[in-house]
């Protein structure tokens, strides 16, 4: 069995916006199935490790893509793993086309992902050791020769100036196996911050997001926008601080937006 996962997929028609093309959202569960399926396949996915309490957590997400795949289209996801440390793992991940590009050399490529786990005992909820499992054999697969070409996830910076833009109620769509709050509806909840007529002259180029603690049903969520800066090649940044019912800080994220 080889390092690098690849893993089938297609942009149905109705996980694709208005403009026909996949949503952010949909590309992240893909992602995390590609992820999944990966680590079962050798040893170290959810299945198993929910029957000895443990649990994969994400604990940061940045997606960068040049072209989100449109209604239809049949893509692969390719995964593997980067690194492994005691408590969190790096995961990488590159969405690719079925065919070659235009000059026909090479698969077309979207966009690729960068992506750190941590593993949980799920009766503590507590960091633990990922070389426990199997005598650490989670290094056999470590792949370090392919290249993911996007910046990792960096810390999000924000004021005390943030503006409330939205508080939301969670419910049962939003809780996942875990029992928290998916970590995919953070980033429909902070995609939604913006109206439609956004979308219809902007399209996200990167988005980033890292995951600071759990939030449960029944928990509001309420979200803090600010206005990150304009990049030198004209794309837009905006940075989201999610804040739990009882004051704490779930999440922050930033978006980073190109003209259509």
């Amino acid at each position: 069995m080889e390092k690098i996962g690849r893993y089938s997929f297609m942009a149905e028609p109705f996980h694709c916006d208005f403009s026909g093309r996949l949503f952010m959202g949909h590309l992240g569960n893909h992602m995390l199935n590609a992820a999944d399926f990966h680590s079962t396949d050798r040893g170290f996915g959810m299945k198993y490790l929910m029957s000895i309490h443990r649990s994969w957590v994400l604990s940061r997400l940045a997606i960068e893509m040049t072209e989100m795949p449109s209604q239809y289209t049949k893509f692969d996801v390719e995964t593997w793993v980067e690194s492994a440390m005691r408590y969190f793992t790096s995961r990488n991940f590159a969405v690719v086309g079925t065919e070659n590009d235009a000059a026909g050399d090479h698969p077309k490529v979207y966009g690729y992902g960068r992506s750190i786990w941590a593993m949980i005992d799920t009766e503590t909820r507590q960091p633990t050791d990922i070389f426990d499992i199997d005598n650490g054999a989670i290094n056999q697969w470590i792949e370090k020769e392919k290249a993911c070409p996007i910046d990792k996830g960096g810390r999000v910076k924000m004021s005390d100036d943030a503006q409330l833009v939205r508080t939301i109620d969670t419910n049962y769509n939003d809780v996942d196996i875990n029992g928290h709050i998916n970590s995919v509806k953070y980033i429909e909840h902070v995609l939604d911050l913006w109206p439609l007529d956004w979308y219809r002259e902007h399209a996200v180029r990167r988005f980033e997001i890292a995951y600071v603690a759990e939030a449960h049903a029944g928990d509001q969520l309420s979200f803090y926008r600010e206005t990150s800066s304009d990049t030198s090649d004209g794309c837009q940044e905006f940075c989201v601080r999610v804040v739990r019912t009882d004051g704490t800080e779930c999440c922050r994220s930033k978006v980073t937006f190109v003209d259509c």
